[in-house]
């Protein structure tokens, strides 16, 4: 029997769409999460030390990417009894860096088949051809994939650049941007480069609201309680 060929997700693309068991019961990807942002990672095991820290730290700070429209799912390839017991020892058990009673309520994907670890790419023989390693996709709320982070096993993420990315992609979206190294909420912005020679010598010698670097970087600025009140909705 001929053996299936997996083509990695691409940015731009459609998220892959599946049906899965979850620690919150079953659900269609994406089409449950429409019209809301999603990550969707994976980590390599239950009841190893790096996932555990990774989800408690998922889990706090969960109320905060809710707030951005963004919904969290969770992904290994280890059994539905398996995740269960991981988290419920999680809450009852660990303590970490302040962290305790910490209850994961976002799904975490049983995939013991390994079918959805392929379809996204989340296996990389080179590293372990039985764990998947620490992928993360940003899924838009019409189900694109915008972005594509991977670190390996023994490499925890950052998480303050997966809320950084997340609030980046909302505000080059909302205000038809692009945003600079380093960029935080409250830092100047990029401007669409100029599209004629017109534009540029106009940008180049107008004293408007844009900072100039050279035709074809500008800058301006964009206020940071506008950009959080715009992509920040607290209840």
């Amino acid at each position: 029997m001929e053996e299936k060929t997996y083509t990695m997700p691409r940015i731009g693309e459609k998220a892959p769409e599946f049906k899965a068991v979850t620690t919150q019961g079953d659900i269609n990807f994406p089409s449950d999460y429409k019209g809301s942002w999603v990550i969707l990672f994976s980590h390599p095991a239950d009841f190893t030390p790096v996932c555990t820290s990774e989800f408690m730290t998922f889990a706090t700070m969960e109320k905060q990417f809710n707030e951005a429209n963004c919904k969290l799912v969770g992904l290994s390839v280890d059994g539905l009894y398996s995740h269960i017991a991981w988290l419920r020892t999680i809450k009852e058990k660990i303590e970490y860096k302040g962290m305790k009673n910490v209850e994961v309520t976002f799904p975490l994907i049983e995939d013991i088949t390994m079918e959805v670890a392929k379809t996204y790419g989340m296996l990389q023989p080179g590293e372990s051809s039985t764990k998947a390693v620490r992928a993360v996709f940003f899924i838009d709320p019409q189900g694109i994939i915008r972005t594509i982070i991977y670190y390996p096993l023994s490499l925890g993420r950052n998480f303050e650049e997966i809320y950084r990315v997340l609030i980046g992609l909302q505000t080059a979206d909302a205000f038809s941007v692009a945003l600079p190294a380093d960029w935080r909420p409250g830092d100047d912005v990029i401007v669409p480069t100029a599209g004629s020679c017109g534009v540029a010598k106009e940008r180049m010698e107008s004293k408007n609201d844009m900072t100039c670097y050279d035709w074809f970087f500008c800058t301006k600025k964009l206020d940071k309680e506008k950009v959080l009140s715009t992509v920040i909705k607290k209840k």
